[in-house]
This record gives C-alpha cells, structure tokens and sequence, in this order.
C-alpha cells in the first residue's frame, strides 16, 4: 500500500521535479515504478525475515516486527502534510499493525499455556504382545 501511494504521488512528476526533491537516483534506476527498499536506500531481501523453527522464537519476532511497522509508519504520518489522501492510508496500516501486535500476542500466549501443560503418556497394555 505504501508502494501504491508513493507511485500515485510520483506518478507524471517531471524528472527535474524528481531530481530536486532528491529522488533523481532512484528515478534514475527505477523510473516510476515501486522498488521496495528502506528509507536508507538498501533493497528489500528475504534475511530480515528471521525464522527459528521455535514457535517463541518466531511469535516474539512477528511481534518485533509489528512494532517496527507501526513505528515506520508513525513516522511516514510525521512527515506528510496534511493530505488525507496520503494520512488516512497510513492512519489504516498503523492501526493493522497493532491488531497484527494483539493478535501475535494472543497466539504466544495460547503456545506458552500449551507448552506448559502436563504431559500424558498412555500406552494400551492389552494389545501388547509379550510372547
């Protein structure tokens, strides 16, 4: 989404236009389109998804990164005008991500309670064969 409203709002702006709002390097390597890299320039990659294989492991990261999310767009909102064709969007994902927080939340709290029942084991003594 933030992609869509960066091209909206680039979309048939002169290249000199481009330039002076010191976007002229990233027209020049993608010209209008929407090339997902952070804020410092660096390209998206797949090594910011950090996966363990632990389910605490793994719902503490998404938690982290709901939290990074909401913080980017925070200040996406700080700097914007007052345009609500920009801030309303960014209002909209702010708060997506705070349910996304709620929800991690809930779901390791569910794994906690789970890893910390008592374990059971049965074995059904009748169908053994002792022979």
């Amino acid at each position: 989404m933030v992609g869509t409203i960066v091209h909206q709002l680039t979309d048939g702006v002169c290249p000199e236009d481009l330039k002076k709002a010191g976007l002229g390097s990233y027209y020049t390597d993608h010209g209008w389109g929407v090339y997902p890299q952070s804020a410092a320039g660096m390209p998206f990659s797949a090594s910011v998804l950090a996966v363990k294989g632990d389910p605490i492991a793994d719902l503490q990261e998404d938690l982290a990164a709901e939290q990074k999310a909401r913080a980017t767009y925070e200040k996406l909102i700080d700097l914007c005008a007052d345009d609500p064709d920009v801030i309303d969007p960014l209002r909209f994902l702010r708060e997506r991500e705070v349910v996304h927080f709620q929800r991690f939340g809930e779901a390791i709290r569910g794994v906690q309670d789970k890893l910390a029942e008592k374990k059971f084991y049965m074995s059904d003594l009748n169908n053994c064969n002792y022979n």
